[in-house]
């Protein structure tokens, strides 16, 4: 006599697995926002320091002033290549306004000052640039000697 072997799930175990995952990803959400609203902050502060980078590099090479401005909406800024060095956006100077919520939808700025970024590279008076979400602060600080860094 022959014995059947059924090596199948039943219904019963089948829900309970499934019911065991869905307890595990419950779990797990909460972790996973909190760990990409850090992400989030963290792009950002490195997005800012990039241009921000970028326009002292430019300043050098094509030895005038840059200067980025930080808008009062508090995610915008503008940077400015100002050729004839007024701090003013006259006719046939380049200026580039950016969204840091395009890619970072809760993140906002504030800056302590509007950054100028001199043929040497300097940045004379400095400017700490605070980044904040649900996750806390970051901040872009720019040196008077134009090193730009994220603490």
């Amino acid at each position: 006599m022959e014995i059947f072997r059924n090596n199948s799930f039943t219904l019963i175990e089948l829900l309970i697995v499934i019911a065991i995952m869905g307890i595990m990803a419950a779990m797990a959400v909460p972790s996973y926002q909190t760990f990409m609203a850090q992400r989030r902050l963290n792009g950002a502060a490195r997005q800012v320091m990039s241009d921000l980078m970028a326009a002292r590099m430019k300043a050098i090479t094509q030895n005038n002033e840059f200067k980025v401005f930080f808008l009062a909406d508090g995610h915008q800024y503008q940077i400015l290549d100002d050729d004839n060095n007024n701090g003013i956006a006259d006719t046939g100077e380049a200026i580039q306004t950016k969204d840091i919520q395009t890619d970072y939808y809760d993140v906002t700025m504030s800056s302590t000052a509007n950054p100028i970024f001199y043929p040497r590279g300097t940045a004379p008076g400095g400017a700490t640039i605070t980044l904040t979400n649900s996750r806390g602060s970051k901040y872009v600080k720019v040196a008077w000697t134009g090193r730009v860094k994220i603490e």
